[in-house]
């Protein structure tokens, strides 16, 4: 896809959380040792999961004065996200 409009590349403007719900995935994953979620679970528990958070995007050069967002706040919405997709799993 193409991120460019108006002569701007939006390509670097980003989610800030993304990076951290990918740290944090399987740590928490982990917590689920009776759960061995497939590809597209887990595809699905990082989306819900990014979706559920409020969004942070930002610029390469975007300076960040206070982060909202926790790892506490990330680590129990990836729970939850966790256990909605366990208990509604895409076939």
């Amino acid at each position: 896809m193409d991120f460019a409009a108006l002569g701007l590349d939006f390509h670097s403007i980003r989610n800030r959380n993304e990076e951290r719900v990918i740290r944090l995935l399987p740590e928490v994953l982990a917590e689920f040792r009776r759960y061995s979620p497939s590809r597209t679970d887990i595809e699905d528990i990082y989306a819900l999961t990014l979706n559920r958070l409020p969004a942070r995007y930002a610029q390469a050069v975007s300076l960040v004065i206070e982060e909202p967002v926790s790892d506490a706040m990330v680590r129990e919405t990836l729970r939850d996200a966790i256990c909605t997709v366990r208990a509604r799993p895409n076939c």
